[in-house]
């Protein structure tokens, strides 16, 4: 049975669950379209017109949630390998260049990540205490 192209709703679900800000949705986006480059930091910094610092918390953030890898070399670059999710980051691709507006109002109206940060930790604490009763 062929694979199905993910839906709208997928997508609104991985924005919700996955991406703090849009430069972080614009650097994986940046990697996949540009897959199988490397990035450095200095690089993504350019071209989300954001500091090193930034770029590199973005980078780290998006491997830590194994959106995408870092090299491992010194400097670090940072590339994305998976071909697993191809079909979902062409819709997510898609998605963003059709309906941009509202993906970014969309991750606009979330929490701040260390808010975001904080709820997981409590539910994660709230999950284990469960398993203990």
């Amino acid at each position: 049975m062929p694979e199905q192209n993910p839906s709208s709703g997928e997508v609104d679900r991985f924005i919700a669950e996955q991406i703090d800000t849009v430069p972080h949705l614009e650097a994986l986006l940046l990697l996949w379209n540009s897959r199988p480059k490397a990035w450095s930091i200095g690089e993504m910094a350019h071209a989300l017109f954001v500091s090193s610092e930034v770029s590199e918390k973005i980078l780290r953030e998006l491997v830590l949630r194994n959106l995408i890898q870092d090299s491992g070399s010194s400097p670090s670059t940072f590339t994305y390998q998976s071909s697993e999710h191809d079909r979902f980051m062409a819709q997510l691709d898609l998605t963003y260049r059709r309906d941009l507006i509202r993906l970014t109002r969309m991750i606009h109206a979330k929490a701040p990540s260390a808010i975001q940060e904080f709820a997981r930790a409590f539910r994660f604490t709230k999950d284990r205490e469960g398993e203990k009763g």
